[in-house]
């Protein structure tokens, strides 16, 4: 299905077998923690005690001028962020939210616990399930051309939607959200369950990622709401290594399912699942209204979230299937890419005369939001180098079995949860900035290194490079993502780690194809300059190289060894180009973010509570 000069793309279309068989994800990175492995997004998001004080090192003194309770700053405050040095919480002026969480006993907010991991567990599964099952799917089904986009529907559906359900859980609470979004996606596992051909299982995947968007960003909001901020890390330790364990284990399980009963089950297991998830949320989650809300009508921007929609569903189709379905430079291209820019447009009109817009201008005027959300849109564009790439140089240059090339993989998110178990005591220490500046500069160092790896080299030697690069990856995100979710109160928190993970998917759509070009790039290259007389019935592609190595006896042995090293030559500039990406974070975070994060009064007690406290957390 892949267009001749679709390399990157390995992880996608017909590649995609190599990548995910071995635990990689299509794009979204679903081999690795959640973009909230991070701080919990999974979209991140992708990818959660330490002892110590609740992360606020100097109080900094009440400036706001809001109503009472609101907490609202000044207006030079929302408009700058927080200037260096200045622990003055920054609040929109936005009415207070409708909701509120009763902060349930320790028993019951252990059974939520274990709802939220059930529900980060079905997102994880399906993004790598259905992987392994791919073969019979289409033989069953038919229609090899477009199955690809069972993986670009669902991401797609997934990122555009976050931004959407962010707002509706600041504007309705978080328990309706949640549960519109579990109902929707088990209503999606069912339909694709009895899907009859591939566009109706696509249609039905698409509808899955829409509630696999609800699951992504609301599990990180509440999991914020209900823990202080000095508790955050082990939660949010706790949903990351559910995300890894479910995203490794989600291939094998999809095999064993395919070969012992059906692929039909691999989307029949969500429905107990699921179904569980929904009866701990709705027996022992609760929200209050408070009496001077209740009568309010809630106003919602309808045409704001249609605009982010087609904004973001032409945006990511461009991206997603240039160099695969059609040449970068062709009309279908042209026209997806131009749409999307007067959407956008559209958008940025939309939302700045909209009383209640889905994404307020605040998310981008804060230093502290905008500066992590850059810093995370880098970092999920690095992290297509492992998640696409690694399983096939694994297979293709070291010669591995999608078993053994996924364990390779999974090293990754082994210390990746340690790690962001562990930071509290770091940026408890250092500071929110400084801490996570650590993870990222030792991970431009860790990628760097991967070139230098010998040719073939060992599985041991990328597998160590993935646990290192994990560990710096999880002392990297989960403070930031701390950092932004308790500089906001309970009616913008969702709003907040919406556009988190939003922008780690948008980077790693970008990352796919940027990084899908320069490995194209470079394999065409290797390919002009090969010898003459191994040149006739070479391939053309990354996709096809793997193909060719996969098949013993069809290739000379010079030829096959050619093919290896053109690939660990791809392989390496693609590393390259993610130690670039994640210095451009170190710069981010360096140039803009505060050097002391804004701490809102009621997330560092961990309730919704309004007030106007708020304390300086130093960065």
């Amino acid at each position: 299905m892949g267009h001749s000069g679709s390399t990157g793309h390995a992880g996608r279309g017909t590649g995609e077998a190599a990548g995910q068989a071995a635990g990689g994800a299509p794009i979204a990175g679903a081999g690795e923690p959640p973009s909230g492995a991070e701080g919990p997004g999974a979209g991140a998001g992708v990818p959660r005690t330490g002892a110590g004080a609740p992360g606020s090192r100097a109080g900094a003194p009440r400036t706001g001028a809001g109503a009472p309770g609101a907490g609202s700053a000044a207006p030079g405050s929302a408009a700058g962020g927080s200037a260096p040095g200045a622990g003055v919480p920054v609040r929109a002026p936005h009415v207070p939210a409708p909701a509120a969480v009763d902060i349930p006993a320790p028993t019951h907010r252990g059974r939520i616990v274990a709802a939220l991991m059930l529900c980060m567990a079905l997102a994880a599964l399906d993004s790598t399930i259905i992987a392994t099952a791919v073969p019979q799917i289409v033989a069953d089904l038919g229609g090899f051309a477009v199955f690809s986009w069972l993986f670009s529907g669902y991401l797609l559906a997934v990122t555009v939607s976050l931004p959407v359900y962010g707002k509706l859980s600041d504007t309705f609470g978080r328990k309706p959200i949640l549960v519109t979004g579990v109902i929707v996606f088990l209503v999606g596992s069912l339909l694709c369950a009895g899907a009859w051909d591939m566009g109706s299982l696509i249609a039905f995947r698409v509808l899955q990622g829409l509630g696999g968007g609800a699951l992504q960003g609301t599990i990180h909001t509440i999991a914020a709401d209900l823990y202080p901020m000095k508790e955050r890390p082990r939660i949010q330790a706790k949903l990351s290594t559910v995300w890894a364990t479910s995203a490794v284990a989600g291939p094998g399980i999809g095999g064993l399912l395919t070969a012992y009963a059906d692929w039909r089950w691999i989307f029949l297991v969500n429905l107990p699942v699921g179904a569980l998830a929904l009866w701990l949320v709705i027996r022992h989650f609760r929200e209050s209204l408070p009496a001077r809300e209740r009568d309010r009508r809630p106003r919602i921007d309808w045409p704001g979230a249609l605009a982010i929609f087609a904004s973001g569903g032409l945006l990511l189709s461009a991206l997603v299937q240039g160099g695969v379905a059609w040449p970068w430079f062709s009309v279908p291209s042209l026209l997806l890419f131009g749409g999307s820019a007067l959407c956008v447009a559209a958008t940025v009109v939309i939302e700045r005369r909209a009383a209640e817009p889905i994404i307020p201008g605040w998310v981008w005027r804060r230093r502290t939001i905008s500066a992590v959300n850059l810093a995370l849109g880098a970092v999920g564009l690095l992290m297509v180098a492992p998640t696409v790439f690694l399983p096939t140089y694994a297979q293709a240059v070291l010669g591995l079995g999608p078993i053994a090339a996924g364990f390779v993989l999974s090293a990754m998110t082994l210390s990746w949860p340690v790690s962001s178990a562990l930071s509290s005591h770091v940026y408890n220490r250092i500071g929110i900035r400084a801490c996570a500046m650590t993870g990222i500069g030792a991970a431009t160092l860790i990628l760097l290194a991967f070139p230098l790896l010998p040719y073939p080299g060992a599985a041991w030697q990328p597998a160590l490079i993935m646990l290192a690069l994990g560990a710096a990856l999880g002392i990297f995100q989960l403070p930031l993502i701390i950092g932004v979710q308790s500089s906001v109160g309970f009616e913008e928190r969702g709003t907040a780690t919406a556009s988190i993970l939003f922008c780690r998917q948008v980077g790693q759509c970008v990352g796919a194809a940027l990084f899908g070009a320069v490995a194209n790039a470079t394999l065409n290259a290797r390919l002009a300059d090969a010898p003459a007389d191994i040149r006739p019935g070479l391939p053309g592609d990354l996709d096809s190289v793997s193909h060719a190595l996969a098949r013993a006896g069809a290739l000379t042995d010079r030829a096959a060894d050619y093919l290896r090293r053109a690939v660990d030559v791809a392989v390496e500039h693609v590393y390259i180009g993610a130690a670039v990406a994640a210095a451009l974070a170190f710069l981010i975070l360096l140039l803009l973010a505060p050097r002391r994060f804004p701490v809102h009064g009621e997330a560092a007690s961990g309730t919704a509570v309004q007030n106007t406290r708020g304390e300086g957390l130093k960065g």
